[in-house]
């Protein structure tokens, strides 16, 4: 016997209305877009359920990777039978004995076929006698069991469930537009982009880049951080852009306390003219309030004051250890910790000013003609399209 199917069950989808049908139609693209490698599956949906069937391939490994899509609540396994009872009786024992370490179960069933000779009462007794018949130490709790054994008597066929797995949560990525992540080698950026993802954002992704300050392997661990991310929406664009040139002249022109400000400014400047080249409606940053010198309100105000895009800023009110955890969940952390530093690193002031205002950041710019730079900048940059997954180099394999 084997599992045949993988039930998709929503969570906020399911509240959507009239938009419902256009939700699961993203969803069903993506879980077919996921499970390609599996070359058997198929993802089904009727009126009121999604699923896939398994056409006999690895379901543990398929259930993974359902588990990475956006848009469901929680999947279960279903073994499919004949409306028999002993053919019932035997799925439900190998559903539950799937379930490992389970020691306490109870019994659903439900008949949606009302010609099945069997009350829906009477199927609870005969299978859960079944179950405790044929398995050691397990018991009957039919308040908080371990595991709720489902049967669901269908015209077509009975379908047995047990253990529930959580799903992603959020919504399908492409549902709620676009929006371009400034993507850092950090921590908190992956996450943030993670976080927007989860909201059915589908993201590009911007970085900048400062040869000789930075290096190749700065800009590699930034596609192997995409990498991670596209697992989630299949392929991810990052646009790097080439800024030694303005961070330098910044370096240069602008008073120290305000370096960090103005170039923060200028990734702004950068980042809008990229998204409204390629239709995207907003940005998003990794920034957490008050966690660093550039990320205090009067930081953010300053900052903001050069781009009228909306800026999605999901870890504002997030503690760093909070950040973290996401980021071991997602698998970010362990490359976001390789030795590789980003451009906010070079030319960091000693004593960066942690209230700068709109006026003073607009003065000191109003100094410097940063035209020909910011030009350059955005028509240099290069676009490296990222899939899930994909190993560009291989190189940090030893250190992850």
């Amino acid at each position: 016997m084997q599992f045949d199917l993988i039930l998709i069950r929503y969570g906020e989808m399911a509240i959507k209305g009239k938009n419902r049908n256009y939700f699961e139609r993203k969803l069903q693209n993506h879980l077919i877009k996921k499970l390609e490698p599996f070359k058997e599956t198929r993802v089904k949906k009727s009126r009121d359920r999604m699923y896939v069937v398994l056409n006999g391939e690895d379901p543990h490994a398929v259930m993974k990777e359902c588990q990475e899509v956006f848009g469901i609540h929680s999947l279960s396994f279903a073994v499919k039978v004949e409306k028999e009872e002993t053919e019932i009786k035997k799925a439900s024992l190998y559903a539950f004995q799937d379930a490992h370490n389970a020691k306490t179960f109870k019994v659903s069933s439900k008949r949606a076929d009302k010609s099945f000779s069997i009350r829906s009462q009477d199927l609870n007794h005969k299978v859960g006698g079944y179950v405790l018949a044929n398995t050691d130490g397990v018991t009957v709790n039919v308040h908080e069991p371990d595991v709720e054994l489902k049967i669901e008597v269908r015209n077509d066929a009975a379908y047995i469930t047990a253990q529930d797995y959580p799903g992603a949560g959020g919504l399908p990525v492409g549902t709620t537009g676009k929006s371009l992540l400034l993507l850092s080698g950090g921590i908190d950026s992956p996450v943030s982009g993670y976080l927007t993802m989860k909201r059915g954002v589908q993201l590009e992704a911007i970085h900048f880049h400062s040869p000789p300050y930075t290096s190749d392997r700065a800009k590699q661990k930034v596609l192997d951080l995409a990498s991670e991310l596209a697992k989630y929406g299949q392929t991810i664009n990052v646009h790097i852009v080439p800024f030694t040139a303005l961070q330098q002249k910044i370096h240069q022109e602008i008073p120290e306390g305000y370096g960090m400000t103005v170039m923060r400014r200028m990734m702004m400047r950068v980042s809008e003219q990229i998204a409204r080249k390629r239709e995207i409606l907003s940005l998003t940053t990794g920034e957490s309030l008050g966690q660093v010198a550039s990320q205090t309100m009067e930081s953010m105000n300053a900052i903001n004051d050069v781009t009228n895009y909306p800026v999605i800023r999901p870890l504002v009110a997030m503690d760093k250890l909070d950040i973290i955890e996401i980021s071991r969940k997602i698998k970010t952390y362990p490359i976001s910790k390789l030795p590789y530093e980003d451009c906010c690193t070079i030319f960091v002031p000693k004593a960066p000013k942690t209230k700068p205002t709109r006026e003073n950041a607009n003065y000191y710019e109003s100094n410097v003609d940063f035209e020909k730079e910011l030009t350059e900048a955005i028509e240099q940059t290069e676009m490296v399209e990222v899939r899930a997954r994909q190993k560009t180099t291989g190189e940090f394999d030893d250190l992850l």
